[in-house]
């Protein structure tokens, strides 16, 4: 009877007891480099276990099992551990999922487990965290900087590179790319990955160059470099041998990192920095040459403002050139021939500039000025052009243009010198007639009885007017070629807008005259309707040379003379054609 009460005991304190079943991880932060263990624990023997999925992790070893069970003191205790070795591969905050397990028809689960992950971190090797071999395998990863105390927009490069030694290397993937941030960069091409011999820590061993990079500090003070952080796959000899006393090779993956570097850029000096600067830094030669220096008025020419030499080519600005008035200068080309390598920039960059004469005459563009840091001498340097002289051969000259303008400014006719003074003054009566039985009373009275009447021929005349379509239609076209030829004279000093207005008018012109569609208006047929209306076959030939301009003078540079010459001919022609069309 005291076994079976034993029994029944043991047997209760089994079904009162609480089940437990939780996650525990070595840490919970950790670098991309460093592994942490996960241990799921549970109190009893639980069925059907089920792993998460360990996303942002790679399992590097497990699950391994381990159980254990102890009578204490008349009391038994269970415990059944799954454990994990896992990997991060890739940054910022992972969470582990939840694992579950199945016991008496009931499913547990653990709770979800928050890890950050951080840049990878220099470690120590640990000495027995490596097969058993020699105890020599060399494995890491080293960013190289060409200087760490740069001026800005000085170059720098950061070359990577991987020393082994006594280890195979089968390949490697990137957990984590630099990051350059305040930095201009660009990577050099490696077009062949070659394993070299060097030295690392004083210790002989191999290399290879994984990345190339040319760094432009944009910001002065300390600035931090990301590291590179590699996954690399390895094999590592071991103390075993096979049946032929060849050394057994394990398969392996370490992860490695560059490590974050900090550089110190040092902001260009104050004392001496000229006001145009416009922060080129480097060794420049700077040139202006024009493609020509006598033109026709209206004829273009191109002035080419450029640099060439080594530096931060792509990160400055050229300076404008400053011409007279009477040059219309557009809108500049940009021009780029820049080649990157470890030194740094170099090439040319140029702005080409389209410049077209407007009057008569001989004209001086100023000499221009280009300021650069002398990394060499760590001074500024200024370079000047020389003076440029243009001359226009022929054309109006711009001194009587102005003074002709001017005149036509200052004149005052004499009817307007004193039109704000009343001559006149217009007296008020202060009394009053009466409303009923004056002037006005009798002519509102009357008003309804004239004002109908006429309301009712109105209507009559323009329901006729309505009726006649071609009328309607000639009168329309006579306003619309009235239209653009005003709009035509409002935009004489804007080529484009000038000529389509222009070209307008005198088609509507047609249309009113000719009583003619726009897809009738060919060249011929133009030239016949015209002469069989008795146009005199000058005007006709006029009509149409200009009419043909239009549309070819909206693409050619033309001066303002020229088109004031275009308008006042195509008034000429419209008023001849208006006189001889019957």
């Amino acid at each position: 009877m005291k076994r079976f009460l034993i029994l029944f005991l043991f047997t209760f304190q089994g079904l009162l007891a609480q089940v437990q079943f939780e996650a525990r991880v070595s840490k919970n932060t950790l670098g991309l480099n460093e592994r942490l263990r996960i241990d799921f624990i549970m109190n009893v023997d639980g069925d059907n276990f089920e792993q998460p999925n360990f996303e942002g992790f790679k399992v590097v070893a497990g699950p391994s099992q381990q159980i254990s069970q102890s009578w204490i003191n008349g009391r038994s205790s269970f415990q059944k551990i799954y454990s994990y070795i896992l990997q991060p591969d890739r940054k910022g905050n992972v969470t582990i999922r939840q694992a579950a397990i199945e016991f008496n028809g009931q499913i547990y689960k653990t709770s979800p487990i928050k890890i950050v992950v951080t840049n990878a971190v220099a470690q120590e090797r640990d000495p027995n965290d490596r097969p058993q071999g020699q105890g020599s395998e060399t494995l890491n990863l080293v960013a190289e900087i060409s200087k760490t105390n740069p001026y800005l927009n000085e170059p720098i490069t950061v070359v990577y590179k991987l020393y082994f030694n006594n280890i195979g290397v089968t390949g490697f993937k990137e957990l984590a790319k630099p990051k350059y941030n305040d930095f201009w960069n660009q990577n050099i091409d490696i077009k062949q990955l070659a394993i070299e011999e060097g030295s690392f820590q004083g210790q002989k061993c191999y290399f290879v160059i994984l990345k190339k990079t040319i760094l432009y500090p944009q910001k002065s003070g300390k600035l931090t470099i990301e590291p590179l952080s590699l996954d690399i796959g390895v094999q590592l000899p071991t103390n075993r041998r096979d049946m032929f006393g060849q050394m057994i090779i394990t398969d392996d993956n370490k992860v490695v990192s560059a490590g974050a570097k900090t550089i110190n850029v040092r902001p260009l000096p104050e004392t001496g920095k000229p006001a145009d600067f416009s922060g080129a830094v480097g060794k420049f030669n700077f040139v202006v040459t024009p493609s020509k220096t006598s033109v026709k008025s209206g004829e273009g020419l191109d002035l080419i403002v450029s640099a060439t030499g080594t530096g931060n080519m792509k990160l400055f600005t050229l300076p404008k050139p400053i011409v007279p008035n009477a040059l219309e200068m557009y809108d500049p080309v940009h021009d780029e021939k820049v080649t990157t390598s470890l030194t740094g920039m170099s090439g040319r960059i140029s702005d080409k500039y389209t410049i077209v004469p407007q009057y008569k005459g001989k004209y001086i563009i100023k000499p221009m000025q280009f300021s650069y840091f002398d990394l060499g001498t760590g001074s500024y340097k200024t370079i000047t052009s020389q003076e440029i002289a243009i001359d226009v051969l022929d054309g109006p000259m711009q001194a009587e243009a102005n003074s002709t303008a001017n005149a036509a400014k200052n004149v005052i006719s004499k009817t307007d010198q004193f039109k704000y003074i009343k001559s006149r003054t217009t007296l008020v009566s202060v009394e009053k007639d009466d409303f009923y039985g004056s002037d006005l009373y009798y002519a509102l009275l009357l008003a309804p009885f004239i004002i109908l009447p006429i309301i009712i021929i109105a209507k009559k005349k323009k329901e006729a007017i309505d009726g006649d379509v071609a009328g309607n239609r000639i009168k329309m076209n006579n306003k619309l070629a009235k239209k653009y030829l005003s709009e035509a004279k409002k935009q004489l000093n804007n080529k484009e807008p000038f000529y389509i207005a222009l070209e307008k008018a005198m088609h509507n012109f047609l249309k009113a005259k000719l009583h003619i569609e726009t897809s009738e208006m060919s060249k011929d047929n133009i030239r016949e309707l015209l002469l069989s209306r008795n146009a005199n076959p000058e005007s006709v030939q006029s009509f149409i040379n200009l009419t043909e301009n239009c549309e070819f003078a909206r693409y050619a540079p033309a001066s303002s003379a020229s088109i004031q010459q275009d308008f006042d001919k195509a008034v000429l022609i419209i008023s001849e054609l208006e006189k001889q069309i019957v």
